[in-house]
């Protein structure tokens, strides 16, 4: 092939330390575009941000010269920098783990809208459910006494 064509999507989910509900509504679309904005700079396409009070979804699109590791390691570090700086919360910390899953293209819109509605999907549903139904749809492997 004369060039390279690729489809990668991600679609990531981290937690506040011990899920502190850190993010009122009030504030909460503030980190969703900043988070968005991160993603942008590391040359990356912001699919979509959302999340509650204690957690947040990012989809995004990436390059194959990205590495899950560092692109998350900037997520949080950039992100939590920022929440120290401009809306100070003091003590604001990410969880030290994470989720990543990668998204067919098929699955795009799905995606997009499941992020963009968590405050409705938690309604009816645990963020403890939400994972682990995650983990058990991507074939993840894990140990319940590892997860929380």
């Amino acid at each position: 092939m004369a060039s390279t064509h690729l489809s990668l999507h991600y679609h990531f989910v981290f937690c506040t330390k011990n899920r502190h509900p850190w993010f009122p509504p009030s504030i909460r679309d503030r980190v969703h575009e900043y988070v968005g904005g991160i993603i942008h700079g590391v040359d990356g396409f912001p699919h979509a941000v959302g999340g509650t009070a204690d957690h947040i979804h990012v989809f995004a699109g990436l390059r194959a010269t990205h590495s899950i590791a560092d692109v998350m390691r900037e997520l949080k570090s950039e992100s939590s920098r920022w929440i120290h700086k401009e809306l100070r919360l003091a003590g604001f910390a990410w969880q030290e783990g994470y989720g990543a899953f990668t998204v067919s293209a098929s699955n795009i819109e799905s995606v997009r809208n499941y992020v963009l509605n968590q405050e409705q999907h938690h309604r009816v549903k645990t963020f403890q459910e939400e994972y682990v139904k995650m983990l058990q749809l991507g074939m993840v492997p894990y140990q319940e006494a590892h997860l929380w």
